[in-house]
């Protein structure tokens, strides 16, 4: 039987998923934090998984090199990859957020918008009719309002603490983020039965979480 490869986003995303796949039984024993690994495999399962940059899971996921992903939703939304999203898991959840020091920016014609999310922007924008210039930042972007690079940006916002402590406040909200369980559409198709096996299990996991909150 061949492996089914499943890409997972380096950083924080990583111990909750193996905490919620150790829940199903699936685990990794040659996983540990302070190895310089990538790939681990579970010959029981017949599951190899591949730590990649978060921004590479979608990617990884829509060509094929791998069956299934999981990845932040974030991604999902500023990558526009093809792909089947199956099961939100319930955890690295935030909001995307618009962000200024006030809402001047609003009554401007054409306001300069500051992220790391150029897509997401634009789209959310756009779907308003309200036409952005934005900036494409990889640093802190709560910066680019105080210095006057741009009138606001689009980031995403756990606790709000980083934007209060700079003088920002959230003006609007884009989307809810947690992060999701992707599935490339051939593999769907040509594994159904293995994948939709660990899917269901998967979500199992989720439900039964989230009925003793």
């Amino acid at each position: 039987m061949e492996y089914v490869e499943l890409a997972l986003a380096k950083g924080r995303l990583v111990d909750s998923t193996l905490e919620l796949f150790a829940e199903i039984g699936l685990v990794f024993p040659g996983y540990s934090k302070r190895s310089r690994k990538l790939v681990f495999t579970n010959d029981e399962w017949r599951v190899r998984l591949v730590l990649v940059k978060s921004a590479d899971v979608p990617t990884y996921v829509e060509r094929g090199a791998v069956d299934m992903g999981i990845v932040g939703k974030d991604m999902l939304l500023e990558s526009g990859a093809l792909v089947y999203e199956l099961v939100d898991l319930g955890f690295g959840s935030c909001k995307m957020v618009v962000a200024s020091k006030n809402e001047a920016y609003r009554r401007k014609v054409k306001p300069v918008v500051a992220t790391k999310y150029p897509a997401i922007a634009q789209t959310y924008f756009r779907e308003q009719g309200r036409p952005i210039e934005t900036i494409t930042l990889h640093g802190s972007v709560e910066l680019a309002p105080l210095i006057g690079l741009s009138d606001c940006i689009v980031d995403i916002v756990e606790t709000g603490t980083t934007l209060r402590e700079n003088g920002l406040h959230v003006t609007e909200e884009i989307a809810d983020l947690s992060a999701r369980l992707v599935v490339n559409r051939a593999s769907f198709k040509t594994k159904f039965e293995r994948l939709s096996c660990f899917i269901d299990q998967v979500q199992a996991a989720v439900d039964s979480r989230e009925a003793r909150l």
